[in-house]
């Protein structure tokens, strides 16, 4: 293992300074490393109060306050795998559908250069050309912690693509197989009666927050593992499945979320899957200056971090 894949020694360096990169790694190609961390700074797909484009910045910048060693596991994800900051994926901000091209293009890049990446958003339907990059050798399973279940059909007039949709799309692609596939903490008041209708109609397991408290994390955790089985899962956490009084930097907060507590230990649980990579979206720092909801994403990011990392491990042996 080279040193090179080092982050930055807090002891050495201070945390304000230097580039401020994912968990002050250096950067690198995906073609140089096992995971790739990357920024996808894309809010196109807002339907209301934008800002998530500036979330991988300053996820970068939070991102500077993590550790090297996992306090539960003792381990620490730089000591196990190559992993760098690949950069920030490139968009058209004036053209959605050029831009949703612009990813999965990107991401099958990264699938060839052999690294499992691990994306900082950016709104919820960067998840859907991320998927279509990757998601080539047939449909995939899908763990998804969020409040919302982002399976709706259309928007304003019948737009298809928007951070509402994605998981929809990814299913009538044929990306992601709806019987593997989990949602988890979903609540709120919803537009109309028939939301929830595609999902439960195709066989997602819908998991509402009020089963996931009277549950626990571990049996629904059980429960997520055995759907998706030992076949190759995708990872995504929405910010705004953590409640707004510890995450108010979302576009489209829901209070009576989970906790950042629970959020830790769902991701923990994940160990042992066969991941194909994961993102964290929707932190939207515009609603946000105390920093707060950033240093949350950034920490989950640390959790699926270490999760990846056990999956580059077990498929080099």
């Amino acid at each position: 293992m080279t040193d090179k894949f080092e982050p930055l020694d807090s002891g050495s360096i201070p945390r304000y300074a230097g580039l401020p990169t994912f968990m002050r790694l250096p950067v690198a190609e995906p073609s140089e490393v096992d995971i790739a961390i990357l920024g996808l700074p894309f809010d196109l797909g807002v339907t209301n109060r934008a800002g998530t484009r500036h979330g991988p910045r300053e996820l970068r910048n939070q991102s500077s306050l993590m550790r090297r060693v996992h306090h539960v596991t003792g381990l620490s994800p730089y000591d196990r795998v190559r992993v760098a900051d690949c950069g920030d994926v490139i968009t058209d901000p004036f053209d959605l559908m050029r831009s949703l091209d612009l990813i999965s293009g990107h991401y099958a890049g990264v699938k060839a250069a052999g690294a499992l990446p691990l994306t900082a958003g950016g709104d919820h339907l960067i998840s859907l050309p991320i998927l279509r990059g990757l998601a080539v050798d047939g449909p995939v399973g899908l763990i998804q912690f969020d409040a919302h279940s982002d399976t709706y059909d259309t928007f304003f007039n019948g737009a298809r693509y928007t951070h509402g949709t994605p998981f929809r799309r990814a299913i009538e692609e044929g990306l992601v197989d709806p019987k593997r596939f989990i949602q988890i903490g979903l609540r709120g008041a919803i537009s109309d009666a028939g939301n929830y209708d595609y999902a439960r109609e195709v066989g997602v397991r819908i998991v509402f927050i009020e089963e996931l408290i009277a549950r626990g994390v571990e049996d629904v955790m059980a429960e997520a593992r055995a759907i998706v089985g030992d076949k190759p899962t995708y990872v995504t956490f929405d910010i705004d499945g953590i409640d707004p009084s510890q995450a108010p930097g979302t576009g489209t907060p829901e209070i009576g979320g989970f906790s950042t507590r629970e959020a830790q230990a769902m991701v923990r649980l994940l160990d042992g899957l066969d991941l194909i990579g994961a993102d964290l979206v929707e932190v939207a720092p515009p609603f946000d200056p105390s920093g707060l909801t950033a240093l949350t994403g950034a920490t989950i990011m640390f959790e699926l971090l270490c999760v990846l990392a056990g999956v580059v491990e077990r498929r080099s042996r």
